[in-house]
C-alpha cells in the first residue's frame, strides 16, 4: 500500500500532532522543572549561586542562539529529519545530565540539551504546518501544540518537586527519556517529510558570533556578582559582547541569507513586540530563579514544597493563556498586553515586602496576579509580531520572538542571580530584582503603545 495516503490520514495527522506536541512540551518542561532542583543539585554536586546560574543559563544560551539556524537547516534538508535529530540530541543530553558526576559535566550536557531544544521548536511547528494544510484545521492543531507546552511549563515546578522527593534530582532529567523515545518513534513512523530547499544558505559565521556574544554577556553578568563589576575579566566580557554585537549587525547587514534579516526591524511593531518579549522574560525567568532559592534557603522549603509554592503562578499563566483570545476580542491586543504587563508590575511591587519567613499566603496571592498578567499578554504579543510581517516570513519572525524571549531568560537568570550571589544577600537581592522587574514590566506596558497602528507587512521581496 502506498505510504502517502497513510501519512495523509486523520490518524497520521493526530499522531504527528502528538509527536510535535511532545517535542515542544519537553523543551518547555525543562525550562521550569530544573529551577526546583537547584538547591538539591548544589547540595549533591557542590557549587554556589554562580554554578547554579550556569546550569540554567547554558541551556537558554544555546537555545536562544541556535533556534534561527535550526529553522533554516530544516528548510534546507527537510524538517522531519532535523526534528528527529533534535529529539535524539535532547534525549541523549538529558541522559548525560542525569548521569553527570560533576557540575562541569552537568553544565556541558545542559548546553547540548539547549541545542536539541533549539532544533525541536521551529521544526516541530514546520512539520505540523505541513501535515495540516487546511487553515482552520492547522489553527486547531497549533492551538493544541501551544497548549501542551503551556501545560508543561505549568506542571514543571510541581512535577520536579514530586520527582525529586521520590527519586532524587537526577530523575528530572530521566523523565525526558520515555518522552524522547516516544517522540522519536512517532516522528519516524508517522511524520511526513517537508519539502527541502537548497536555495537558502546557512549563516554559519553569524551563528558562531551569536553564541559567543550571548555567552560573553551571560559570563559578565554571572561572574560580576561573584567577583565584582570592576573586575578586569568581567569588563572584558562586556567589552567582548559589545564588539561581537557590532560585528554581528555588520555581517548580517551584508549577508546574502542572514540568520536574522535586519530589514524586519524596519517594522516598528515587529521591533517593539520583540523588545517586549525580551523584557517580560527577563523579569519572569529571573524571578523564578531567585524565588526558587528564596523558598529553599530562606524559608527552608523542600523541593516538593517549592514546586507547590509555584503552582499558583503557573496555573494562572495557563488559564490566562486560554482566556487571552476572548479578552483580546473585547479590548484589543495592545490594551490586553499593556494591562497584563501592568498587573504583573503591580504584583511585583506588592512582593517588595518579602523578607525571611514571609507567610506564603501573601506571596501566593501576588503569584496569581503575576502569572495572570504574564499569561494574558503572550498570545496577543505573538499574534501582533506575526501580523507585522508577510506570511512568507512568519517562520523567521516566530524564530526571532523565541530567540528574543530566550535571550531575556539568559539575562534575567544571569543578572538577578548575580544580585543574590553578591554582597546584597538573598533577601535584599530579591528585592532589588523585584524593583528591576517593575521597571522592565512598566517599560513593556509603555512600549507596546508606541508601535504604529498603521504597520503592515513589508513587501514580499524585502530581505
Amino acid at each position: 500500500m502506498p505510504i502517502a495516503p497513510l501519512l495523509d490520514s486523520p490518524r497520521s495527522k493526530s499522531l504527528t500532532l502528538i509527536a510535535t506536541s511532545l517535542g515542544f512540551a519537553v523543551v518547555q518542561l525543562d525550562v521550569t522543572i530544573v529551577n526546583t532542583a537547584l538547591n538539591t543539585i548544589s547540595s549533591a554536586l557542590g557549587g554556589g549561586v554562580v554554578a547554579l546560574q550556569w546550569i540554567v543559563s547554558t541551556y537558554t544560551i544555546t537555545f536562544a542562539s541556535f533556534i534561527l539556524t535550526a529553522g533554516a537547516l530544516g528548510d534546507r534538508v527537510g524538517s522531519k529529519r532535523i526534528f528527529i535529530a533534535g529529539f535524539a540530541i535532547f534525549t541523549i543530553a538529558s541522559l548525560a545530565c542525569a548521569l553527570a558526576p560533576t557540575l562541569p559535566v552537568l553544565i556541558a550536557a545542559r548546553a547540548v540539551q539547549g541545542i536539541g531544544a533549539a532544533i525541536l521548536v521551529p521544526n516541530s511547528l514546520a512539520v505540523l504546518n505541513h501535515a495540516h494544510r487546511d487553515d482552520k484545521e492547522r489553527a486547531h492543531a497549533v492551538g493544541i501544540w501551544a497548549a501542551g507546552a503551556s501545560f508543561a511549563i505549568t506542571a514543571g515546578p510541581l512535577a520536579g518537586g514530586a520527582l525529586i522527593a521520590a527519586f532524587g534530582w537526577r530523575s528530572i532529567f530521566l523523565i525526558n527519556l520515555p518522552v524522547g523515545l516516544a517522540g522519536l518513534w512517532l516522528a519516524w513512523r508517522y511524520v511526513d517529510e517537508t519539502p527541502s530547499s537548497r536555495a537558502r544558505e546557512l549563516d554559519l559565521p553569524g551563528q558562531a558570533i551569536a553564541i559567543l556574544g550571548l555567552g560573553s554577556l551571560a559570563a559578565g553578568m554571572i561572574e560580576g556578582g561573584a567577583v565584582g563589576w570592576t573586575n578586569r575579566w568581567v569588563i572584558a566580557s562586556f567589552a567582548t559582547f559589545v564588539v561581537l554585537l557590532l560585528l554581528f549587525l555588520s555581517m548580517e547587514r551584508r549577508a546574502r541569507d542572514p540568520m536574522l534579516p535586519l530589514s524586519l526591524f524596519v517594522r516598528r511593531c515587529f521591533t517593539i513586540t520583540s523588545i517586549v518579549g525580551l523584557l517580560v522574560n527577563v523579569a519572569f525567568y529571573g524571578l523564578i530563579f531567585v524565588l526558587s532559592l528564596y523558598f529553599q534557603r530562606e524559608n527552608e522549603y523542600s523541593a516538593f514544597k517549592t514546586g507547590l509554592a509555584f503552582a499558583p503562578i503557573m496555573i494562572a499563566v495557563f488559564i490566562a493563556n486560554l482566556a487571552a483570545a476572548r479578552i483580546v476580542a473585547r479590548f484589543g491586543a495592545r490594551a490586553t498586553i499593556g494591562a497584563g504587563a501592568a498587573l504583573a508590575a503591580m504584583s511585583c511591587a506588592a512582593l517588595l515586602e518579602i523578607e525571611h519567613g514571609t507567610p506564603y499566603a501573601f506571596i501566593g496571592a501576588q503569584f496569581i496576579g503575576l502569572g495572570a498578567g504574564l499569561g494574558v499578554l503572550v498570545p496577543p504579543l505573538t499574534s501582533m509580531l506575526l501580523g507585522s510581517v508577510e506570511k512568507a516570513r512568519s517562520g523567521v519572525a516566530s524564530g526571532m520572538l523565541n530567540s528574543a524571549r530566550q535571550t531575556g531568560s539568559v539575562i534575567g537568570v544571569s543578572l538577578f542571580g548575580s544580585l543574590i550571589g553578591g554582597s546584597l544577600g538573598l533577601v535584599s537581592g530579591t528585592r532589588v530584582a523585584l524593583v528591576i522587574s517593575i521597571g522592565l514590566l512598566a517599560g513593556a506596558c509603555i512600549a507596546i503603545f508606541i508601535g504604529d497602528r498603521r504597520d503592515a507587512p513589508a513587501p514580499a521581496g524585502a530581505r
